[in-house]
């Protein structure tokens, strides 16, 4: 743990697994890391922050939870591994034994049970990038009143573990602090995922290269062309908080048997498209590629993005677009697992720039947890969403000081609405626009979930002001 983020008791957790090895980065991990190089670009963007409350069930006093963190990381490789160069390429180092450091801080002067020091700690635990080749890829804080351990915090390097490795770690926990044992085994561990994937998995990113060089071969050189100099800062972000989009999403996914990110891919794909006129869209999207036989309980980093080709042609009403994308977005998921290096080469022979092939198309990412979308009771009518739509607030965040996409939409989980986080290069979509584009997506979805709604769909294409 950097000693700059030291400000309470430090005490260790010793930890032991069954082997030191060393392997080349899965699949997953090239995506950010094509060289050594690439390693001291990580950012803080790249962490997972989480927070545990300890059941007041548990044993909770501080060598209980200490042992129990050591017997977490003994079990999942992959926080006991750290990203070094290893004869001139990245690769990942795992280590048999060692000793975590645990960071301990006094919340007794919290009023809310320790809670709000936990939010302090997570914050300054990922304010610091991770030095990948020396730091475990987790920092952990307890936070400590009356003698019991109430909160536990982890900030994780998003190179080693992803959303759903993170989840599984935080379960893992709870039943150790809980039980103090978790009964079944481990899912496969990233070292031996890496292997598979220089083998037997190759056939798969064969097929997913070839998805991707179709579907650039059909897709305009760009979704985003530049508008004006850039802004300073260049790059800009955005909030919005909508209650009438978390209920539309609903209800046009339960008509139609489509999931919630679905709706909002075919949205977003709309709205982009009716800025151009074009009669193909590409939207980028993650996929966990949790598909393969052990990979579910994996804690590694599987996540990929993946290509989704959209056909406009024929001028399809919404509807028909949604079904539209409902299948491309299978095909995103389908062909998001493959060999980085392999795809470069491929882009590099269509004539692209691999470094710089995917920022001209939106990138649309859904974050959240999964919860079931249906509701209790029958459905809001229209003059409920209608009406909700006088709460949508639109927060301009603090600037990000790095950004590689043009258009970015992250979805989030918000207390009693729909959060979509849109982050922008100001040379391809201005402060006003940005707002004229989330704007859109919502009022689209409002029409949608009451009527099908026909080409152009939205006014996703008219001016609006810088």
């Amino acid at each position: 743990m950097p000693t700059d983020l030291v400000t309470g008791e430090i005490v260790h957790a010793p930890f032991r697994g069954t082997r030191s090895a060393t392997a080349p980065l899965t699949w997953g991990q090239r995506s950010m890391w094509r060289s050594p190089a690439d390693l001291a670009g990580q950012g803080i963007f790249l962490h997972l922050r989480r927070t545990v409350s300890v059941s007041p069930r548990a044993r909770a006093d501080l060598s209980a939870v200490t042992a129990a963190l050591g017997t977490l990381v003994g079990r999942h490789e992959s926080l006991r591994t750290r990203i070094r160069p290893v004869d001139g390429e990245p690769a990942q180092v795992a280590a048999e034994h060692g000793r975590l450091p645990l960071l301990v801080a006094d919340g007794r002067d919290d009023p809310d049970g320790g809670a709000g020091t936990a939010r302090a700690l997570m914050d300054r635990l990922g304010a610091t990038p991770f030095d990948l080749a020396e730091e475990w890829p987790l920092r952990v804080a307890l936070v400590v009143v009356d003698d019991r351990v109430r909160h536990v915090v982890i900030v994780f390097s998003h190179g080693t573990v992803d959303f759903h490795g993170a989840e599984i770690v935080l379960r893992d926990l709870r039943q150790l602090l809980l039980r103090g044992t978790v009964s079944t085994p481990a899912g496969l561990q990233s070292i031996d995922i890496a292997r598979r994937e220089a083998g037997r998995e190759r056939h798969r990113s064969d097929r997913s290269v070839a998805h991707w060089s179709g579907g650039f071969r059909r897709l305009p050189a760009s979704m985003f062309d530049p508008v004006g100099p850039a802004l300073e800062p260049p790059y800009r972000q955005a909030l919005l908080t909508s209650e009438a989009l978390d209920l539309t999403t609903r209800i046009i996914a339960a008509r139609h048997r489509v999931s919630t990110s679905t709706v909002l891919l075919a949205a977003t794909a709309a709205v982009v498209a009716a800025r151009q006129d074009a009669t193909t869209c590409g939207v980028l999207t993650m996929a966990g590629n949790r598909f393969q036989p052990g990979y579910g309980e994996a804690v590694a980093k599987l996540n990929q993005i993946g290509l989704c080709v959209v056909d406009l042609a024929g001028r399809p009403d919404f509807t028909t677009l949604l079904h539209h994308t409902a299948a491309a977005a299978l095909d995103a998921y389908r062909y998001a697992y493959y060999d980085p290096l392999a795809l470069d080469r491929a882009m590099a022979d269509l004539g692209h720039d691999p470094r710089t092939v995917l920022e001209p198309y939106c990138y649309l990412n859904d974050i959240r947890l999964p919860r079931h979308p249906g509701f209790v009771g029958p459905p809001p009518d229209e003059a409920t969403v209608r009406t909700a739509t006088a709460r949508t607030t639109i927060t301009w965040l603090e600037p990000p000081p790095v950004f590689l996409w043009r258009c970015r939409m992250q979805v989030i989980d918000v207390p009693g609405a729909l959060g979509v986080v849109l982050t922008v290069n100001t040379r391809y979509l201005p402060p006003g626009p940005a707002e004229g584009f989330l704007l859109d997506v919502e009022r689209l979805l409002v029409e949608a979930a009451f009527r099908d709604v026909p080409w152009p769909w939205s006014a996703g294409s008219r001016p609006a002001a810088a």
